[in-house]
């Protein structure tokens, strides 16, 4: 009776991850493009079934701009946008985390260093025969 009733759950639990399965295994492209200029310019873009989409375009090894959007498993729509350049890699968009605001205790810190400069006093050099035969 224990083995029908193991058997059982296990179907049942196939059942369910079948049920479930993400989907995102049998997407495809549906939109595609690329141009490569000989100076080094280049764009791409792509679309695919799931809803997985992304474009970026730049000067090779120097500057590219573009984004990305799909959507998370609750059904959102995640887009992020970017820049890439000497400054590094920037992305921007409303699902990626930001900062907690500086407090003031700090913020006045700053200022009052700023404000402050430290006064750093010249140190007395002695000449180096002194410092040797003292």
């Amino acid at each position: 009776m224990f083995r029908y009733l193991l058997v059982a759950s296990a179907f049942l639990a196939c059942a369910y991850a079948a049920a479930t399965y993400n989907q995102d295994g049998s997407a495809y492209i549906t939109k595609i493009g690329s141009d490569i200029q000989p100076e080094g310019n280049y764009n791409y873009q792509y679309e695919t079934s799931n809803g997985i989409a992304a474009q970026e375009a730049g000067i090779g090894g120097n500057h590219a701009s573009g984004g990305y959007s799909y959507y998370s498993p609750e059904g959102q729509l995640v887009q992020i946008s970017y820049v890439a350049d000497a400054n590094g890699y920037q992305p921007q968009g409303a699902l990626l985390p930001t900062p907690p605001p500086i407090p003031a205790a700090i913020l006045k810190s700053l200022e009052y260093i700023r404000t402050h400069p430290q006064y750093v006093e010249k140190q007395y050099r002695q000449p180096a025969l002194q410092r040797v035969f003292g």
